[in-house]
């Protein structure tokens, strides 16, 4: 079983994740986490040129092909050989990102964007994806508040920040069956408690 966490800046899944991963592992599951861009030796240098904050000539277009350069690597090597071999793989951000972020976000043709995916991904798709849903100033100021890491992308302006947030929400209403949208404006522990309530009804159906 495949699963990804999407979401806008500053939603938590970084912290929901490794949670998320213990308590599967709880119903009997070998399980295995990664995020994206990185997860591999490769992955991880492209994901330093994508994320430099004086990388601000990047063009939106460069900035697709890296981040789907390290999206190839990491389903060849990683992602597809444990699904083969039953692990669940839930992964911090995957093809969805860049729909978002790239084509709602940067305006970038989402028609192109998606062939270029099916082309990096080999056709992968999760099984279930969940939306970690947060109004966009206050998911920054978690951000900003927590101390994480702070990126090039993170700096865009508000505005693009929206788009993103409004992208995530077209993309579930054209997939209903993959998404579920998780409210991630509560606390940390109910956040928990509605993704585990969705899990459970996904690994029933799994097994």
């Amino acid at each position: 079983m495949f699963i990804t966490l999407e979401g806008p800046e500053g939603s938590g899944k970084s912290m929901q994740i490794c949670k998320l991963a213990e308590f599967i592992r709880e119903q009997g599951f070998e399980v295995l986490t990664t995020r994206e861009p990185g997860g591999t030796f490769i992955g991880d240098q492209i994901r330093e040129v994508i994320m430099r904050m004086d990388n601000t000539m990047m063009h939106p277009n460069t900035e697709i092909l890296l981040f789907c350069a390290a999206r190839a690597q990491i389903v060849t090597e990683v992602i597809r050989p444990n699904l083969e071999k039953g692990v669940v793989v839930i992964s911090d951000r995957y093809g969805d990102s860049t729909l978002a972020y790239q084509g709602y976000g940067h305006g970038l043709d989402l028609k192109i964007l998606k062939e270029i995916l099916k082309f990096a991904t080999g056709g992968l798709k999760p099984d279930l994806t969940l939306l970690l849903d947060v109004d966009v100033d206050e998911g920054l100021k978690r951000k900003i508040k927590g101390g994480s890491e702070w990126n090039r992308l993170d700096a865009q302006k508000v505005e693009f920040h929206k788009r993103v947030r409004a992208g995530y929400k077209e993309m579930v209403q054209a997939e209903p069956d993959r998404w579920r949208v998780i409210n991630a404006a509560n606390d940390p522990e109910q956040v928990q408690k509605d993704i585990r309530t969705v899990i459970l009804e996904e690994l029933e159906s799994h097994k």
